[in-house]
């Protein structure tokens, strides 16, 4: 069944209108009549099913009928990435709502390659990976922010999992603690020598090998999300 994020507060017998851009998915790609039936959720109120109760021309309106799921969330776990080129950023985001990550928060470390970002874009990827997936919440796209900044200002309980290309331990092996964490993803050139030591000697991190090969960002992230899940994460719920 279709399903579609919405922002407006679900209740029973509400009416929800969404967006013009929604509506026409609904009624032109969807091909969805009068009475058809479809899921939405807020990421705060669960998950509804609702039914298309009117088609006007700039819009339809959608009533809710019943609560299918109630409101969760996934592991609390930040995918922190330098910013890399346009293509990437996106394929990570996508990525990072697909396998559970609540929020990307981006960064600028010594070697990042700076490009404009574009946040509007990177939420609607976020969202639509959200619908596609099943997850009731969407995740957290946050600004860039200079790596010595977003460090000086960390919360101390919530750990760091660096992946380091000149080396670390292996996941399986060291990540075995649940509760809030952080995956940090370098930039294509990798750390600078003084990022990684002040990251080595932080007594929340918690250094890291994704294997014996030079990973891209975005591949990295993917790996890196991936083996975070099998060793802590909600893959076996």
């Amino acid at each position: 069944m279709i399903r579609l994020h919405v922002t407006a507060d679900l209740s029973p017998a509400a009416a929800v209108a969404p967006t013009l851009n929604q509506s026409r998915y609904l009624t032109q790609v969807m091909r969805l009549k009068l009475g058809d039936a479809l899921l939405v959720f807020n990421g705060r109120d669960g998950e509804w099913r609702c039914v298309i109760a009117e088609i006007l021309k700039k819009g339809v309106i959608l009533r809710l009928e019943e609560q299918v799921r109630p409101q969760t969330l996934g592991p609390d776990l930040d995918l922190i990435v330098a910013v890399v080129k346009k293509s990437r950023v996106e394929t990570i985001v996508e990525k990072a709502a697909e396998l559970g990550a609540r929020r990307v928060r981006l960064t600028v470390t010594r070697r990042t390659n700076v490009e404009h970002v574009r946040l509007d874009r990177l939420d609607a990827i976020a969202i639509e990976a959200a619908e596609q997936t099943g997850r009731l919440d969407v995740p957290m796209i946050e600004d860039p922010q200079k790596l010595d900044a977003l460090l000086d200002d960390w919360d101390p309980g919530r750990r760091l999992m660096f992946c380091d290309e000149t080396g670390g331990a292996p996941v399986a092996s060291t990540i075995t603690e649940p509760g809030p964490w952080a995956i940090l993803i370098g930039p294509e050139g990798g750390f600078a020598p003084e990022e990684r030591d002040r990251l080595r000697a932080l007594p929340f991190t918690t250094a890291v090998s994704l294997g014996p090969r030079i990973l891209r960002a975005d591949t990295a992230a993917i790996a890196a999300m991936t083996l975070w899940q099998a060793a802590v994460g909600d893959w076996e719920r």
